[in-house]
């Protein structure tokens, strides 16, 4: 067991393990670490814990100091040059008529390089724009080029459901999302309504989907046939999910037919199996397949 405090540089980044050293670190201090990048300024999320040594991802680097006055002054000035930066590589981007997005520039702490962040539709090649930009800056010059789903995390905004997005403020790293989470929360396949921002499939729909696998468990499928406790035969008609009711078309003694429902609980029905794939027209494939496009871990916290 070693102990450590977790650190994270950005709004909703990646968390990161340091060794707290001979410092009393508690969660909140600001502190200055070294990282691959370079000196780094970053907040303490997570307090001193102990965790397995499998766990953490050697060499283990050492705090290097809490963050004084002078250190937030530090901080604060390369926020503002920072955008300084970017508007100078905004007209630099268009000089050279590449076709690129620029999303974010960022300063590390000591200055020993810019990042620029960007999204583009293929390769792009943007030697002449790094040296110019180099010698403008005198300093090391790092174009990244990231995904929609890390531009729509740096710039933030609103979603469907009338607030903030997830990824701007709290989730550290994206989640793979699939079409299957959507069939089995028993949503529309609709590319408009189950896509967020970014237009990939909503991260959020990874946030029940345990809880409906496991109900959908106890279900049988639309379809199937049950027996009723009155030893009737039926159909079922639908299901309601989270309540566990099951609306079963019965077949009465008079051949009539009735509508009734029922707790999944009390019908009698083979063990669920796994529901064969909805089938799709060759344009809701195509467009589905477009949004499962990219589903992987962030690319902006490369430490």
């Amino acid at each position: 067991m070693t102990k450590v405090i977790g650190v994270r540089f950005r709004t909703a980044g990646k968390i990161y393990f340091f060794s707290p050293g001979k410092f009393e670190v508690k969660r909140g201090d600001q502190v200055i670490v070294e990282t691959a990048r370079g000196v780094e300024f970053g907040n303490v999320v997570m307090g001193p814990k102990e965790v397995k040594d499998e766990e953490i991802t050697q060499p283990l680097k050492t705090v290097i100091r809490l963050a004084t006055e002078d250190d937030r002054r530090v901080e604060e000035k390369n926020r503002k040059k920072e955008k300084e930066a970017f508007q100078i590589c905004l007209e630099k981007i268009h000089k050279h008529e590449l076709e690129m997005k620029l999303i974010d520039a960022e300063y590390t702490f000591d200055n020993n390089k810019v990042l620029f962040y960007f999204t583009a539709d293929g390769r792009i090649d943007f030697r002449e724009l790094v040296k110019d930009l180099a010698a403008v800056f005198r300093t090391r010059i790092e174009l990244r080029q990231i995904g929609v789903r890390d531009e729509t995390k740096i710039r933030g905004g609103i979603g469907i459901c009338g607030r903030e997005l997830c990824c701007h403020t709290y989730l550290s790293e994206f989640a793979p999302v699939s079409i299957k989470m959507a069939k089995e929360q028993n949503l529309s396949l609709n590319p408009t309504k189950i896509s967020g921002v970014c237009g990939r499939l909503m991260c959020c729909l990874t946030n029940e989907e345990e809880t409906y696998e496991e109900l959908n468990n106890n279900l049988p499928s639309v379809g199937e046939s049950v027996t009723t406790p009155e030893g009737l035969k039926g159909e079922v008609q639908s299901l309601s999910v989270l309540r566990q009711l099951v609306r079963v078309i019965v077949t009465l003694d008079n051949d009539e037919k009735e509508i009734r429902e029922y707790p999944a609980a009390d019908l009698k029905f083979k063990p669920r199996r796994r529901k064969k794939d909805v089938k799709l027209s060759k344009q809701e494939m195509k467009e589905l397949a477009a949004l499962e496009k990219g589903e992987g871990a962030s690319k902006l916290d490369d430490k």
